[in-house]
């Protein structure tokens, strides 16, 4: 009797975490398309509750649009679907976060045509801001390629109405959000110390 009670607690926990896991994939690949296809409302949908309040919904919106569509340049994402990969789910605060990381290729369009200087100005910049050197100029595209780390924060509490929402880290906005919602101690447990 024991022996099969230990079994059942064991499925039990197992099926649990599977389905967690599960839907934290389900959610990722939802809240990733949504970035490919630039559905900002289904990008909001799927941040974390907190700081879209915090920063206000329409603002929010504005900055997820400029993010993507500005005076300077439209960036796209190049690749509808990517492998993600989950970090491991940690508990801190008796909030549940998974770190998570994907390879994702962008496309920046410059709307003015680049000269050659400019270009090599606009290069390091992107190599900068998406911390990384794999950032190749298109001249006949007035484009750059680049391929990136990205991070997305995945958070589980008592906001989220038992779905997991999400940090982009690609996002400035978003991280300093992120900083300043959550403790020291979260942030190292999740090696986010940066």
């Amino acid at each position: 009797m024991k022996l099969k009670l230990i079994s059942l607690f064991i499925v039990y926990c197992f099926t649990g975490f599977s389905q967690n896991t599960e839907k934290l994939k389900a959610n990722m690949q939802a809240l990733y398309e949504a970035n490919y296809l630039m559905d900002f409302e289904t990008i909001a949908q799927y941040s974390y509750p907190d700081m879209v309040v915090k920063i206000g919904k329409d603002t929010f919106l504005q900055q997820t649009e400029q993010h993507y569509e500005n005076e300077q340049y439209r960036l796209r994402y190049q690749l509808q679907n990517v492998p993600i990969q989950l970090g491991q789910t940690k508990q801190v605060n008796g909030k549940s976060f998974c770190v998570i990381t994907i390879r994702i290729p962008k496309r920046y369009f410059f709307e003015t045509k680049l000269t050659t200087e400019q270009a090599v100005e606009k290069k390091t910049w992107l190599q900068e801001i998406n911390h990384t050197k794999d950032v190749t100029f298109e001249p006949n595209r007035n484009s750059f390629n680049v391929k990136k780390m990205s991070t997305f924060v995945a958070v589980f509490d008592e906001t989220t109405n038992g779905e997991w929402k999400f940090f982009n880290f690609d996002n400035p906005e978003q991280w300093e959000a992120f900083k300043t919602m959550f403790d020291e101690k979260v942030k190292t447990t999740l090696g986010l110390n940066k």
